[in-house]
């Protein structure tokens, strides 16, 4: 595992940041780790990265405990708040972090144009930091994250600043660098991008993990199904019953829930050998956003397993 964390808790006086955390993180997975605003997120991030010691448990990060320098080099960081010296270029701020991370002149005279490249920045390495946008300052900041070839990645809203070609550019690096085989542990308000991308989801609220596990079983479960239909029958009603239920009839709108994905056309069989004519069949699954929306609302709290 790549991240192990066991009852992690860090509190701020009374006040809770994050209790209990439980988490693994296997290696070349894209992580994804939710919450609303003020649930913990940023606060366990800076513990798993060092800039924050927990109040209790513990922690490996690449096999190794809390705070090994070792790991350092092998681990990169964009955090969500950044802020980075106005008066140097791009090549100086990299050149900077590079000496931080403890490269050689000769590695950070080959990362650095490679990394700027790979960010879409291969043409602005010599502007002045002050002069970028914030969506270039962005890409800059993911330069700094990538620059030393790390194993581990921690992304904090790696693409709120960027416009929807800017997300799909990170999106791309993101699934390329899963490819090679490193790790990225990502932090996002943007939950269908996070669907399109992550391996394994997180949901934290009020400081607890409430949800987490791979993305195809958080999503599975009943698929909503409309059917505008002419000549509706009680067979054909009592039919669509067997594959799912319930079954309204609203006019000539028949709305079920399925159990998979293959009772679709089982569905439509049902209505037509029934004398129905379908018009439409629409179909809607739980989304993340749903999920999502569901346990903050809930305000459940998960615990460790044994």
């Amino acid at each position: 595992m790549i991240i192990e964390t066991d009852g992690l808790t860090k509190m701020y006086g009374r006040k809770v940041g994050c209790s209990e955390i439980c988490l693994t993180v296997g290696e070349g997975q894209i992580f994804g780790f939710l919450g609303p605003n003020g649930a913990g997120k940023s606060t366990l991030v800076k513990i798993l990265v060092g800039l924050l010691f927990p109040t209790a448990g513990s922690a490996r990060i690449l096999g190794k405990p809390l705070g090994d320098r070792s790991v350092r080099r092998k681990t990169g960081f964009l955090p969500e708040n950044f802020r980075y010296q106005e008066w140097l270029t791009g090549i100086e701020l990299l050149s900077f972090h590079g000496s931080l991370y403890g490269m050689g002149r000769e590695e950070k005279a080959r990362r650095i144009p490679e990394v700027l490249e790979q960010v879409g920045l291969g043409d602005k390495g010599r502007q002045k930091v002050g002069s970028y946008s914030k969506g270039m300052q962005q890409r800059v900041g993911l330069a700094c994250a990538l620059l030393p070839d790390p194993d581990l990645i921690f992304l904090d809203e790696p693409t709120s600043a960027l416009d929807p070609l800017g997300r799909r550019e990170v999106r791309e690096i993101m699934l390329d660098l899963r490819q090679k085989g490193k790790t990225i542990f990502l932090n996002s308000h943007l939950l269908s991008e996070v669907e399109m991308i992550c391996d394994r989801v997180a949901i934290i609220n009020k400081g607890s993990i409430v949800k987490e596990g791979a993305m195809g079983n958080l999503l599975a479960g009943a698929i909503e199904v409309d059917m505008r239909v002419e000549g509706i029958t009680q067979k054909m009603v009592d039919g669509l019953s067997v594959l799912g239920s319930p079954v309204k009839v609203e006019g000539s709108l028949i709305r079920l829930c399925l159990r998979e994905t293959v009772d679709i056309p089982v569905a439509a069989e049902v209505v037509v050998n029934s004398g129905g004519r379908l018009f439409s069949l629409n179909t809607r699954q739980n989304s993340l956003e749903d999920l999502f929306v569901d346990l903050v609302k809930e305000g459940g709290a998960g615990k460790c397993s044994p």
